[in-house]
């Protein structure tokens, strides 16, 4: 028996084929001077390129045989995933200009993706939406609460943000497609798929944030156990987006869990408004 989505039924998954820093210089610690926040966000950005690929990859297989309503939600996410591969290349470009080397890290993470590539169909995409749900989640905690980017440069406030909005816009796509390919599934069967693959991911998932850390840690001379504590201080205390986020990942374990059972557009509006009024005004 298919389950039925919690999506709402007027959600407008809306790319916006925007471009950020081609004109901005970064500074080597671009979150406000701080080495340790700009290792956080440099190692997230480090994934995303192979990260959004993997999540294209894994939901385009199931595109079309979708009803009509998924089937371009599909086509919207991959959209919104294209453009976000594109411009953190482009970021990620910015950060090597300042000295740093992405070698191991490319590396590191294609292992990981070569490896998740060669799961079956139904695997990769219990991955991605795990993978998913930690983007939703951050998202949120990034647009609601805190002071995450502290005193970065607008234009890169204005990238993350928009990545942002765009996640959690299609937070639950990958989820209706895992609902949709694997409705003939018992409720529980499909409980315990993507609830271990959830456990699987965040082992994976925290291994490679503290690989990309070391790795911005050590090319900055600063891979001390002060710089650790200070990481978990920034994640987990203040501003402590992990620690914000926490809620939202736990529920993912829940029976009947569907990501929008958080409806959190209101987070879209604000950002599409000031993405709005900046570029009107260049």
């Amino acid at each position: 028996m298919r389950a039925e989505t919690q999506t709402p039924a007027n959600l407008c998954i809306h790319p916006r084929d925007l471009a950020f820093g081609r004109n901005t210089k970064m500074p080597r610690g671009w979150v406000g001077g701080d080495p340790v926040a700009t290792a956080f966000f440099n190692a997230l950005s480090a994934s995303f390129p192979q990260g959004e690929r993997f999540f294209m990859d894994a939901v385009r297989p199931y595109r079309d045989d979708a009803p009509p309503v998924l089937r371009e939600q599909i086509a919207a996410f991959i959209a919104q995933e294209a453009v976000h591969s594109r411009e953190h290349l482009v970021f990620n470009s910015n950060v090597a200009e300042q000295g740093y080397d992405f070698t191991r890290l490319e590396s590191y993470l294609k292992s990981r993706f070569d490896f998740g590539r060669k799961l079956p169909h139904l695997n990769q995409l219990c991955a991605t939406i795990a993978l998913e749900h930690f983007t939703a989640i951050l998202a949120h905690a990034l647009l609601s609460q805190g002071d995450d980017l502290g005193n970065a440069p607008t234009e890169l406030k204005r990238m993350w943000h928009w990545h942002a909005i765009e996640e959690i816009e299609h937070k639950a796509v990958a989820f209706d497609t895992f609902l949709f390919a694997a409705g003939r599934l018992s409720p529980l069967r499909r409980w315990w798929a993507r609830c271990f693959a959830m456990w699987m991911i965040t082992i994976m998932f925290f291994q490679f944030i503290a690989y990309g850390v070391r790795e911005f840690f050590r090319q900055d001379g600063i891979n001390t156990p002060g710089s650790w504590r200070a990481l978990l201080r920034y994640l987990w205390m203040r501003p402590g987006i992990m620690r914000r986020a926490a809620p939202s990942y736990f529920a993912f374990y829940k029976p009947g869990f569907h990501p929008w059972q958080i409806d959190d557009r209101i987070l879209i509006s604000g950002v599409d408004a000031m993405l709005a009024s900046d570029y009107a005004a260049r």
